[in-house]
C-alpha cells in the first residue's frame, strides 16, 4: 500500500509550498525560512484536507483499521507542524516496518515535488504519530541518506513495488523517513509536577547525548573514510539537533508562562524562578547559534559545531539542575495532571 495522496493536489497546505527542501541524496538542506516552534497556547486541532478527513476519521473511530482500498494495508497518521505557518496537519500515510524501524516514503503519488509533510519534517522534525491499538507517541523524523537509503528503498519496492513506479515517474529521489520513537523517560507513573518536570529534563539530557554521539559517529566515518579535514553534517544529526533545540524552545516558553504564577503561589520561590528566567535567555541564545550551524549541512563547521554543543550541555546542564533543586521539593506536591474545576 503507498501513501495516501497518490490522487489528490500537489499541495495540501498551500501556506507551507515554498519552503526550502532538503535532498536525501546529497544531504544538503538549502537555506530557506523557518519559524520557531509554535507557542504553546493555545493549540487548535491539527488541520486535515477534507480528501483525507474520512480516512482520518474511520482510522480513529476504529483502532488504526481503514477499509475501502487501504483495507489490510499498514497505514499511520502523521501530525506535523507547518513549516511557515507554525500550524499543525494530520495526514495519514502508510508505513513499512523494516528491521523493527518505521518508515514512511515521500511519494506524493509520483508528484514532480516532495509532499508537503516532509517539508515540513525537514523544518519541525518533531511529530505526533498515530497507530493501530491506539498507539500514539512522539517520534524524530530522520530522512534516510545515502547508501542506507537505497538500502531500504530497495526492500521497500521488493514489498511495495508500487513505490519503484513512482521513484521511475519522476526526477527527484523519492525521501524515505524513519521515524524514531521518542517517548518521555523518566518516572513511569507521574503523579505530580516533580514526576513531569523530571521526565522532560531527563528526554532534553538524553537528546543531548543522543545528538552528540551521532556526531562523533559521522566525524569518525569521515576520518576513517581519508578525510583530512571532515567538513559538513549530515541529515541526522540536523534533525535530532533540531528537534533538541524547538523541544527545549518550547518547554521553556511554556515555563515562562508558568512560572510567575507558581511563584505567586509560593512567594518563596520568586527569586529562583526569577533567576531561572533570565537563564532561559541566556539558554535560548545558545540554542539560536547551535541551530544556525545547522542552515547548510555542507558546509557546516563540525568543530565548531562540537565546541557550541558542548557550551550549550554545560550551560543547560547547570540550569537544569539548579531548577530540579529549586522546584522540585515544591512541585511534589502538586498533582499531575492538575484536578478540574470544582463542581
Amino acid at each position: 500500500m503507498t501513501e495516501n495522496d497518490q490522487n489528490k493536489p500537489e499541495n495540501e497546505n498551500p501556506d507551507d509550498e515554498t519552503v526550502a527542501v532538503a535532498t536525501t541524496g546529497g544531504g544538503r538542506a538549502e537555506e530557506g525560512e523557518r519559524t520557531p516552534a509554535p507557542a504553546p497556547h493555545p493549540r487548535p486541532e491539527p488541520v486535515v484536507s477534507p480528501w483525507n478527513e474520512p480516512v482520518v476519521e474511520e482510522f480513529r473511530a476504529n483502532g488504526g483499521r481503514v477499509g475501502g482500498v487501504f483495507e489490510g494495508g499498514d497505514l499511520l497518521l502523521l501530525t506535523t507542524t507547518g513549516a511557515r505557518s507554525g500550524r499543525e496537519h494530520t495526514t495519514p500515510l502508510g508505513f513499512l516496518r523494516i528491521d523493527g524501524r518505521v518508515y514512511v516514503v515521500g511519494s506524493a503519488g509520483g508528484s514532480p515535488r516532495h509532499p508537503d509533510w516532509y517539508r515540513n519534517l525537514l523544518a519541525h522534525p518533531m511529530a505526533l504519530v498515530e497507530m493501530s491499538n491506539d498507539d500514539s507517541h512522539e517520534a524524530v523524523a530522520v530522512p534516510v541518506e545515502g547508501a542506507e537509503r537505497d538500502r531500504v528503498f530497495q526492500e521497500i519496492v521488493r514489498r511495495e513495488p508500487g513505490f519503484g513506479e513512482y521513484q521511475e515517474q519522476v526526477e527527484r529521489r523519492l525521501p524515505v523517513v524513519e521515524l524514531q520513537r521518542s517517548d518521555l523517560s523518566g518516572p513511569a507513573e507521574v503523579d505530580n509536577l516533580a514526576d513531569k518536570l523530571f521526565q522532560i529534563h531527563a528526554w532534553l539530557r538524553g537528546q543531548l547525548v543522543h545528538v552528540r554521539r551521532e556526531a562523533e559517529l559521522y566525524l569518525a566515518g569521515r576520518e576513517s573514510a581519508g578525510a583530512a579535514h571532515p567538513m559538513g553534517l549530515n541529515l541526522r544529526i540536523r534533525q535530532h539537533c533540531l528537534a533538541f533545540c524547538e523541544s527545549l524552545h518550547f518547554h521553556h516558553t511554556s515555563e515562562d508562562t508558568a512560572f510567575p504564577q507558581l511563584a505567586e503561589g509560593f512567594p518563596h520561590l520568586r527569586e529562583p524562578v526569577e533567576r531561572l528566567i533570565r537563564e532561559h535567555r541566556a539558554v535560548d541564545r545558545l540554542r539560536g547559534e547551535l541551530e544556525g550551524l545547522l542552515t547548510g549541512l555542507e558546509t557546516a563547521d563540525p568543530v565548531r559545531f562540537m565546541a557550541e554543543l558542548d557550551r550549550l550541555t554545560e550551560e543547560l546542564q547547570a540550569h537544569l539542575e539548579f531548577e530540579e533543586g529549586a522546584l522540585i521539593p515544591t512541585l511534589a506536591e502538586i498533582p499531575f495532571p492538575p484536578p478540574g474545576p470544582a463542581q
